[in-house]
Order: structure tokens, then C-alpha cells, then sequence
């Protein structure tokens, strides 16, 4: 009686056993299979161009210096004039050029320490010229040359131009596609090295935008945007992270 009794309990702790082992063989099987679900791989695509400026802005200032405050307005409206013939002479249409309104200071007299007194012993007078075009180089090598005019009497200031590509918003688009493209060929690459296969888009992030003078290596967390080359390189930057099969 005692035999069949303990034969009972030995088959019975034996399914029980097999059962806990079925059910952690399930378990883990269920565990692994939602755990590959889960796999993702994250990576950086990147795509650059090179771009050449379509429009130029370019300024210059004409400052007249005097005791006289009429001398000095004198010297400027004569100036003035001057150099505007000088650009429109050099190929620059009249409707591309504006002229500001007049600035001036008083010089004052100052102490032996630096100080200023409130005797007024001149006015300085200036005035702007801004030439906005598309004929990029054209202004350009003006720019450089406009100095000349001093020779002539005349005290210019030339400042450094400014070199803009205005197509900039479409050429956003195409950049972060070329670079979301650049992105799925390198997570392609690296689940293929492990057997493995990429899926679905989980999550992608666009990198801001760095538009740097050409062969420039500067780059800036708010994005770099340089006005002062006619050529640059554009680099759109995207992180996207695929489902791995």
C-alpha cells in the first residue's frame, strides 16, 4: 500500500516537474521572440554639397568730416553722387543700389584725462551705399576696387560683402532625403555584417544644418550659416533608428 502510495507521489512530482520545465521552455522562448521584436539599431546618415552664392550685399560708407556742420553736409551731397556714377559706370543698374539716410556726430573736445567737455569741435557725417545683386562676382570684384575712389578725394569705407544662395529651403529637402538615404545604407550594412536585417523606420531626428565656407570643418550645435564666401559646402545630418528583423 505504501509502495503504490509513493509510486503516486513520484509520478505525480514527475509531470509537475515536466510542467514547470514545458513552461519555462515557453516562457523563454515568448521572452526571446518579443525581445528581437524590440531590437533597433540607431544610426547617423549624412549628405553634403557644394553650392556657389546667387546673390551678393555689399555696402559702403561715405563719411565727410568738418567744423561746420554745413561743410561737412556739403561734402557728402557732393560725395555722395560721386560714387553712385562711379558704380552705375561700372555695370551696376541704378535700381540696384540704395543710399540711407544721413548719420552724424558731434566731435567734442575732450580734458587732459579723455573726458568730454560739451564744446562741439566738429561733425562727423555718414552715409550708406548698399548694392544688392545677382551678378555675384561682378560686385564682388568691385567691392575690392571701390577704395580707388579715394584717391579722388573721397573717404569710402568698403565693408566685407555678404554671399547669400537663396534656394536654400528647397535644397533642405533634398539634402535630408539624401541623407535619411545615406542613413538606411549604413544600418543596412551593419545588420547585414550580423546576419540580421533592417525593418520598419522606428524614430528619426534631423541634425541641424551647417552651411560653412568650402572645405571649412566648423561646426556649431545651432547650425553654422556663412555669408562671407561666394562657394560653400552644405551638410544636412539625420539619426534614424530601424527595427531589426
Amino acid at each position: 500500500m505504501n509502495g503504490e502510495k509513493n509510486n503516486n507521489l513520484f509520478k505525480a512530482a514527475l509531470v509537475l516537474a515536466l510542467g514547470i520545465v514545458a513552461a519555462a521552455a515557453i516562457f523563454g522562448w515568448s521572452y526571446s521572440k518579443s525581445k528581437k521584436g524590440d531590437e533597433a539599431i540607431t544610426v547617423t546618415g549624412s549628405a553634403k554639397k557644394r553650392i556657389k552664392s546667387d546673390l551678393i550685399v555689399w555696402s559702403a560708407s561715405i563719411t565727410a568730416q568738418s567744423t561746420q556742420i554745413s561743410d561737412a553736409y556739403k561734402q557728402l551731397a557732393d560725395n555722395v553722387p560721386k560714387v553712385k556714377n562711379y558704380l552705375i559706370e561700372k555695370g551696376i543698374p541704378e535700381a540696384q543700389i540704395t543710399i540711407s539716410s544721413i548719420s552724424s556726430v558731434q566731435e567734442r573736445e575732450r580734458d587732459s584725462e579723455g573726458n568730454q567737455s560739451s564744446k562741439v569741435t566738429g561733425y562727423s557725417l555718414k552715409q550708406e551705399v548698399q548694392v544688392k545683386s545677382s551678378e555675384v562676382e561682378k560686385v564682388s570684384q568691385i567691392a575690392r576696387e571701390a577704395t580707388e575712389l579715394i584717391n579722388q578725394g573721397i573717404f569710402i569705407e568698403s565693408s566685407a560683402p555678404q554671399f547669400i544662395y537663396t534656394k536654400l529651403g528647397d535644397l533642405k529637402i533634398e539634402m535630408l532625403a539624401e541623407a535619411a538615404k545615406d542613413a538606411k545604407a549604413r544600418a543596412e550594412q551593419i545588420a547585414n555584417s550580423t546576419g540580421n536585417s533592417i525593418g520598419t523606420v522606428r524614430s528619426a531626428r534631423m541634425g541641424v544644418m551647417q552651411i560653412t565656407a568650402a572645405d571649412s570643418n566648423e561646426v556649431s550645435d545651432y547650425g553654422v550659416n556663412d555669408t562671407s564666401s561666394m562657394e560653400k559646402d552644405i551638410t544636412a545630418v539625420v539619426n534614424v533608428s530601424f527595427a531589426i528583423n
